[in-house]
């Protein structure tokens, strides 16, 4: 632990820290070193080589960095059983929308039959970043070739006044509009989402230049006032 902690202040970047600590209100900025996301992305590339299970059992972190970095090995974990373990230890101290959404292991694209369910348990959770991050890989995994309805039905019933899970849950719906936009356009139609949500979806959603001009036109008409 201690040559973690020195390598992470070796690659501190004070200017870095202070641009963080605007982009991430939930955290005491004093516990953020500083150390790039790339910088922290190779040093996770480097510890999966060695023995990283000790660093992942010392929880809870003291520094924002060292979540950040606890992420980005469980991305790089190849054994599907052993990463989501890991996640499942990790998530109940997850306490901003970076760490949350950087979580992203690569096991999960060869596991999608199996990754489902758990996605499921995660979205019944009432952890704010366990909600989150089961909307987000539900968003990456679920949205094209391994689409169904019912996943759409499932994300408009989650009930929030989190604002991290309702701006997921916006960006979920904005990004099912570019892929599946038929049957995602009818939630907003008939006003199935929370009025924060459904407006925040078309904001998303006309700022995407994935949308067509037709289509962001329309979707300027279904805004709730």
């Amino acid at each position: 632990m201690e040559k973690i902690i020195n390598y992470l202040f070796s690659k501190q970047d004070v200017k870095y820290k202070d641009f963080q600590a605007k982009l991430i209100p939930t955290i005491d900025s004093i516990s953020i070193i500083g150390v790039r996301t790339n910088e922290l992305r190779n040093y996770a590339k480097e510890l999966i080589k060695e023995d990283y299970s000790l660093f992942l059992k010392e929880l809870p972190h003291k520094y924002f960095d060292e979540n950040q970095l606890h992420a980005f090995i469980i991305s790089e974990i190849k054994d599907y059983d052993e990463c989501i373990n890991c996640i499942n230890e990790f998530l109940p101290f997850v306490d901003n929308w970076a760490t949350c959404d950087q979580m992203s292991p690569k096991i999960f694209k060869k596991n999608i039959d199996k990754l489902i369910d758990k996605i499921y348990i995660w979205l019944e959770s009432k952890n704010i970043y366990e909600i989150r991050f089961g909307i987000n890989m539900l968003m990456k995994y679920y949205l094209d070739s391994n689409y169904k309805k019912e996943y759409l039905e499932k994300v408009s019933k989650i009930e929030s006044e989190e604002y991290y899970v309702n701006m997921m849950i916006a960006w979920f719906f904005a990004t099912a509009l570019v892929k599946q936009y038929d049957e995602t356009i009818i939630y907003l139609e008939n006003k199935k989402l929370d009025k924060w949500v459904h407006n925040k979806t078309i904001q998303k959603a006309i700022e995407s230049f994935r949308i067509t001009n037709e289509q962001k036109e329309y979707l300027r008409n279904l805004k709730i006032k």
